[in-house]
């Protein structure tokens, strides 16, 4: 495929993304899986175009309505190629030469637009400080507050793509047989700086490259990710409970603390992830998981099994302000606000609370950057629960706060992660009510 090609690949990918409801790695998964002819190269190729695209959506708005263009999926990539990577007028129109596989000619309107553009870069000292850090309106206020001074290096750095990291699973490898074996296989893989099971690429290859995903070996999972679920600290023979399992990430960790003896139930209100997830239980040679979908997170299912287990997990959904270098159409996608999600978060948050028996262990997460969201929202909970309390952290010694783990890209080199491990304190020892 020559560069004619993947430009006129890249504008249809653009265009799937920007009508699909889903998220863009579902999109570009699914749209790759129509097009298995086409070369690793070439899928990384388009894909880098897109994603660049994605990442500078802001920015590129902005120029775009400096010279009074529309932002159509076609004026984006024609603003990238100009103020990304470098191209001239005359190297875009020889391109876009509308012959077998290319987009079509440049307009008139298109020329003028790349000669106004040719010679600049993305970024411009007049863009205001929300487009310069592509960072959404509802969230610049709470993300500056939080990071103060620190506000534009975190920035920056969920502007860069994430490295791809997997979690090597013990019951099946060692991480220093799964990094033999990507080292024979020609990837440039580390040992993770603070998961012990953890394993870095810093390129991403084609999945289909990497044959310890099918054999269960290693599942994909960001460093933050595993160090949540780490702090579960499932025990073998226990009762633990993945209250929002989602695509089972986490509680395929959780059922490898365990060495695949005691009991394991994934929750999630979607049975289609569920099922998914499930899959990737088998995959990984793990029995002791049970799915269990929920209509709510008031499902009678809770009540009848308060008490019932050990270790409890509530991977909250959230803003996903922590994935954006990972998601950056996340950023963009409408949701209800933050007062809608805070509430959903401590409705969650009380009715898995039930879950966890005396002296049992209950780990709130996000994979937000928002204060509301994390810190906030544990407070809440432990004024309105005075029989649990917070057991401090030191996974991390460079957290925000010593109770808790808080992860940045900036700091950590891992997605924005936040969680808190609760206990339940055993009858007459627990705090007395403010």
């Amino acid at each position: 495929m020559n560069t004619a090609a993947r430009l006129q690949a890249a504008l249809e990918l653009i265009e799937a993304v920007e009508r699909a409801p889903r998220p863009a790695d579902a999109v570009v998964s699914a749209w790759f899986r129509g097009r298995r002819d086409l070369r690793d190269e070439d899928r990384g190729a388009i894909s880098g175009l897109l994603y660049g695209v994605l990442r500078h959506h802001a920015r590129l708005g902005w120029w775009l309505s400096k010279h009074g263009r529309p932002p159509t999926p076609r004026n984006r990539l024609l603003a990238w190629l100009a103020l990304g990577q470098g191209k001239t007028r005359d190297q875009v129109q020889r391109l876009f030469s509308g012959g077998r596989l290319a987009p079509p000619p440049l307009t008139e309107d298109e020329r003028v637009l790349l000669g106004r553009l040719q010679g600049s870069t993305a970024d411009h000292p007049e863009m205001p400080e929300d487009v310069r850090a592509e960072c959404p309106p509802w969230s610049l206020e709470p993300l500056r507050r939080h990071f103060g001074d620190a506000f534009p290096r975190e920035m920056a750095a969920m502007l860069e793509p994430p490295p791809l990291d997997l979690r090597v699973n013990p019951l099946k490898a060692t991480r220093p047989a799964v990094l033999q074996n990507l080292r024979r296989l020609g990837f440039a893989a580390e040992e993770t700086r603070l998961a012990p099971n953890g394993v870095r690429l810093k390129e991403r290859p084609s999945l289909s490259r990497l044959p310890m995903l099918k054999t269960g070996e290693a599942e994909i999972q960001d460093e933050g990710s595993q160090l949540v679920a780490m702090l579960v600290d499932a025990r073998p023979g226990e009762r633990a409970v993945d209250f929002c399992a989602g695509a089972g990430g986490k509680t395929l960790a959780l059922a490898t603390q365990m060495e695949n003896r005691g009991h394991v139930v994934a929750c999630d209100v979607s049975e289609a992830r569920l099922k998914r997830a499930a899959q990737r239980f088998r995959n990984a040679g793990l029995h002791n998981i049970q799915t269990r979908v929920l209509s709510g997170e008031r499902d009678p299912w809770v009540k009848r099994h308060k008490g019932g287990f050990d270790r409890v997990l509530v991977d909250a959904p959230c803003s996903g302000t922590g994935t954006w270098r990972r998601n950056p159409d996340a950023r963009w996608r409408s949701h209800d606000g933050l007062e809608a999600l805070t509430t959903l978060q401590a409705n969650i948050l009380d009715s898995a609370a039930r879950l966890v028996k005396p002296g049992g262990r209950l780990v709130y997460a996000t994979c937000s950057l928002v204060p509301e969201e994390n810190e906030r929202q544990v407070e809440a909970f432990l004024a309105a629960h005075p029989d649990f309390q917070v057991l401090p952290q030191e996974a991390v010694a460079d957290s925000a706060h010593p109770a808790y783990l808080s992860l940045t890209p900036a700091r950590h080199g891992t997605d924005g992660f936040f969680a808190a491990v609760l206990t339940r304190v055993t009858s007459g020892s627990a705090r007395p009510s403010s």
